[in-house]
């Protein structure tokens, strides 16, 4: 363990073997870091935050911090972020409110750029990718996989399907179904994320299902009720499509079109 001297770390924080602390950062009460992880200088890890193993945080990200809801009131809430997440300069990650699930989740593997915020309650997945101020508004969740572009920004209570990809400089306001691609303000599909699901493995048989999927829900005119019932009736019984179909299922807000 490496603590720079300028650095303030509360007593009560619990850190990992070979864990680095830089100068001038801030260590909150509660606060756990597993091993290996570096928190660059002038970081603030704030209150109750658990952060896994081998993450790098680098200078000036906040995180932990109460969440922007004038409804919070000041309960004990957290972050919870998992391992091998790489956190770049001036991110913001705000803990949850005590609503919905009650922590602020993410997953392990993920790229977090510079500048990007992510707020309260939000849930990421593995293996994300959130470019150059892209920013999630409460309640996000992103399935692995997925990919964000720069200075987007994703409206409150929207979900990012796994292994989807939004063009930069977008305005998402309803769900993106996963395997897509979408793109501008306010988004729209403009069909499946093809180069991202063979760079990953997806057999040719599974994009096909797929292709055949996207062409019945989103361009057959059909109703979305009818458009699905016709999927599941003609489509190859693929995980992937029935993942793909229940994400447009359960959506709440409405699916990009």
């Amino acid at each position: 363990m490496n603590i720079h001297s300028t650095a303030i770390v509360a007593p009560d924080a619990e850190l990992g073997e070979g864990v680095e602390i830089g100068p001038y950062s801030i260590i909150g009460k509660e606060v756990k870091i597993g091993r290996n992880t570096i928190i660059g200088p002038h970081a603030v890890i704030d209150d109750f935050t658990q952060i896994g193993e081998n993450c790098h945080i680098f200078q000036f990200a906040s995180i932990g911090a109460p969440p922007q809801d004038l409804k919070f009131a000041g309960e004990k809430t957290s972050v919870v972020i998992g391992n091998f997440n790489t956190i770049r300069e001036f991110v913001t990650i705000h803990r949850s409110t005590t609503a919905d699930i009650g922590v602020t989740v993410i997953g392990d593997h993920n790229l977090i750029m510079a500048y990007c915020h992510v707020a309260h309650n939000c849930k990421l997945g593995n293996n994300i990718v959130m470019s150059n101020g892209a920013t999630l508004g409460g309640h996000t969740h992103i399935e692995d996989y997925a990919i964000i572009g720069g200075l987007t920004g994703v409206h409150q209570f929207s979900r990012i399907g796994a292994h989807c990809i939004v063009g930069g400089a977008s305005g998402v306001n309803k769900d993106v179904p996963p395997y897509t691609t979408a793109a501008g303000n306010h988004a729209k599909l403009f069909g499946l994320n093809l180069i991202g699901l063979k760079r990953r493995g997806f057999s040719e048989e599974t994009i096909n299902a797929l292709k055949k999927a996207y062409r019945i829900l989103f361009r057959s005119h059909l109703l979305l009720n009818a458009a699905i019932e016709k999927v599941e009736a003609e489509v190859e019984d693929f995980p992937e499509v029935r993942h793909f179909v229940k994400f447009i299922k359960e959506s709440e807000r409405g699916v990009c079109r």
